[in-house]
């Protein structure tokens, strides 16, 4: 399936007019961002992640930035949960969670930190963040940096809640060896169940070695039963000390590769349907280094995962083939690729009921949240194109007895 064999008839008003004025402004400051501190990308991030850690201490500043991002309420109910609009940031972003305000403020409809582990760890040697500009793509290998756990728990315990769903991803610590791999998600989990609206249990980084290890069957049955059953013990400790509305189970996502065969796919959603699983996250960087401008060659042959652009028509194979082996009724936030708006239609026409930015807000900026949302938005309305997000994330919502689905090969992807 390729770009062009999926219909996508947003108007491009849509994509281009939506969201022009802050796309116009950061288009203008992008390349005095991406000279700052000697060009280094990840330098630069960590300058403008303070930036808005900053911005989020002052709650008139954020009232003043979300009334000029002006982002259209477009509310979906996904696994549970009430989105003000189906575009959220992807993990990794503001991994610590340190910024936390200021993603609402600039239009997202939920939001995602982490990767976070139980043990707090540095990540690889820098640098380890590169950007591959022609491509409008980025390679990391970052590692899963992040100050633990536990130190995430105390920040989220002393912010005030969002108003949007808050995403936590999970991963392995690098001391952790395998075996024990799902005591470390565990530690963590309890730590941050209290705070999370929904948790990303990330068995599929390329930077972590022998995490893509854990999409196997039999480690992937055992951490996501182990999973389940906390998050129920947890919703029962809650309930047991709590007056009015009850606690709810927290939804627990599985964030896949995309370099995984089809067949290796169906297993996961097989082990996913096994142990209930609220939904997929699909998907997450690849190994891959197709799809570079020539430009970027020679710098694509750093090590680590490639995100952005040449993503793109995997992340849309892998959401459409989930779509199809589970028959709909798996909600999937699709990730991977976005730079406008269409890519946006694309993933939802493919099958995503959420999507996730993260290296198309890096190059696009906040304009493109707006562009993506009025875009969904405006599908949602029009008659011919009801099969859009809002319906499929309801019927992803409604309960089938017949819910089985097994591994089927399909040539077309």
């Amino acid at each position: 399936m390729d770009r062009d064999q999926l219909t996508v008839r947003s108007p491009r008003s849509t994509r281009a007019g939506a969201g022009l004025g802050l796309g116009s402004v950061y288009g203008a400051a992008r390349p005095w961002l991406f000279r700052l501190r000697g060009g280094d990308a990840e330098s630069a991030h960590e300058w403008a992640l303070g930036r808005l850690a900053t911005l989020s201490r002052h709650p008139a500043a954020l009232r003043a930035v979300a009334r000029a991002t002006a982002v259209p309420p477009t509310p979906v109910d996904v696994f549970g949960l009430r989105f003000p609009n189906p575009v959220g940031l992807a993990a990794g972003m503001d991994k610590d969670g340190v910024a936390l305000p200021a993603w609402p403020a600039l239009g997202f409809g939920f939001v995602e930190v982490g990767t976070v582990t139980r043990h707090a760890q540095p990540g690889n040697d820098r640098p380890r963040m590169f950007r591959l500009r022609g491509s409008s793509a980025v390679i990391n290998r970052m590692g899963f940096n992040n100050a633990g756990a536990a130190a995430l728990a105390r920040r989220l315990a002393t912010t005030e809640p969002l108003p949007v769903p808050l995403g936590i991803s999970l991963g392995k610590s690098r001391v952790t060896p395998l075996e024990r791999a799902v005591e470390d998600y565990l530690v963590s989990f309890v730590e941050l169940a209290p705070y999370g609206d929904y948790f990303a249990v990330n068995v599929s980084s390329p930077n972590t070695p022998g995490l893509r290890d854990l999409q196997d069957r039999a480690y992937l049955s055992e951490l996501l039963g182990a999973l389940r059953a906390e998050s129920r013990s947890a919703s029962v400790r809650a309930n047991a000390t709590r007056v009015g509305t009850s606690a709810a189970v927290r939804p627990i996502l599985v964030k896949i590769a995309p370099d995984l065969t089809d067949h290796a796919i169906g297993e996961l959603l097989e082990v996913c349907e096994e142990h209930a699983v609220a939904g997929v996250i699909a998907t997450n960087t690849t190994l891959g280094r197709g799809g570079l401008a020539p430009a970027d060659v020679v710098l694509g042959q750093q090590s680590g995962g490639l995100s952005g652009g040449p993503l793109a028509a995997r992340a849309r194979q892998v959401v459409a083939f989930v779509h199809r082996q589970t028959g709909g009724r798996l909600p999937i936030i699709g990730v991977g690729g976005i730079l406008d708006a269409d890519d946006a239609v694309r993933l939802v026409d493919a099958g995503a009921s959420l999507v996730q930015l993260y290296t198309g807000f890096v190059y696009r900026g906040p304009g493109l949240i707006r562009a993506i949302v009025a875009a969904l938005g405006a599908r949602s309305q029009d008659p011919t194109q009801r099969q859009g997000f809002g319906l499929r994330a309801r019927a992803a919502l409604r309960p089938d007895p017949r819910r089985r689905w097994r591994v089927r090969e399909n040539p077309e992807i």
